[in-house]
């Protein structure tokens, strides 16, 4: 008898250890990790991921913002990469985390700890000058930045963007009179003549567009918002890189758990409301698969390693 109870008592234990490995994800609640804070173009798209996520499979999603994630600390990568490898901590990254983020003596993130599901979101990168500049295109710039100084307004030099601005330079063979970080890039800038040339994002400056030039997009296609200004890949190969946002998990993630998040991403970025905040900043908000995605960041490691080098 007292056999048959143990028996039994055992078989009770297996069947639930194994229901419990068989749950259907996701059966808690499931975070999304923004390293920015609240309110930009990545914020605001991932919380659309995760209000679709909650309505199509029931169960909280939330976004939670961890700032640090330009060029380092990472808090929030780090959080991502340290968390449980089962998809309730997923990872909307800008392209600095996966390209060097295991490169910069962050012991949590090396070496590599991530896969892309997919990338989502170019931001609206361009170079502007105000209206009277006394040029109106890149090689212009280049012509006059030799005779005289121009003093150039980025968001901070770990950007991607703002390294494919000097590297521009170098590879145009000229130097920028000056350049400074500011943590307001719009219209007001240039007016008050505090920058010269802005490295900022379009929809910063769309109050004052026609009294500005945007001289190009740093970004893999052009902006529709305008059309004319080629991109850093159009005016120089070399330098074919764009600031981009997509959601990651660390590398044991189960395939299944992947395929629920890609699911629901995929069709977010490419509704009406998120193809309106595409039309209205004019960023690119599209979905990029698994596979090209790792194709673009190996890609993208490349370049940066090009551009590295030429502003040593």
């Amino acid at each position: 008898m007292t056999t048959r109870i143990l028996s039994g008592a055992l078989a009770a234990v297996i069947s639930l250890g194994a229901g419990a490995a068989l749950a259907e994800y996701p059966e808690k609640p499931v975070n999304f990790i923004v390293p920015w804070p609240p309110g930009d173009l990545e914020d605001v798209i991932t919380r659309m991921i995760a209000e679709d996520f909650q309505a199509r499979y029931g169960v909280p999603a939330a976004v939670v913002n961890k700032p640090g994630g330009g060029g380092g600390p990472f808090p929030g990568a780090i959080e991502v990469a340290t968390a449980p490898a089962d998809g309730y901590t997923i990872g909307s990254f800008v392209i600095g985390v996966p390209v060097v983020g295991h490169q910069i003596g962050i012991p949590e993130l090396t070496p590599e700890k991530f896969d892309p599901l997919g990338i989502f979101l170019t931001y609206p990168f361009v170079i502007a000058a105000a209206g009277d500049a006394p040029y109106s295109t890149m090689e212009e710039l280049a012509a006059y930045a030799k005779e005289n100084d121009v003093a150039l307004g980025h968001f901070g030099d770990p950007l991607t963007p703002t390294q494919v601005t000097k590297a521009f330079a170098v590879n145009a063979g000229f130097e920028w009179g000056s350049d400074a970080a500011f943590d307001a890039l719009d219209c007001n800038t240039l007016a008050s003549g505090d920058a010269d040339v802005i490295n900022t994002t379009l929809q910063l400056i769309l109050p004052c567009l026609e009294s500005v030039k945007v001289l190009v997009a740093i970004t893999d296609e052009r902006i529709s918002l305008v059309p004319d200004a080629p991109t850093i890949g159009e005016l120089d190969p070399s330098l074919n890189i764009a600031l981009w946002n997509g959601l990651f998990v660390t590398k044991d993630t189960p395939q299944d758990v992947r395929d629920k998040i890609i699911a629901v991403a995929s069709e977010t970025v490419m509704s009406e409301r998120a193809q309106t905040v595409a039309r209205e900043t004019g960023a690119l908000v599209y979905w990029q698969n698994a596979a090209d995605s790792a194709a673009r960041i190996a890609a993208d490691i490349e370049t940066v390693g090009r551009i590295s080098e030429l502003l040593k």
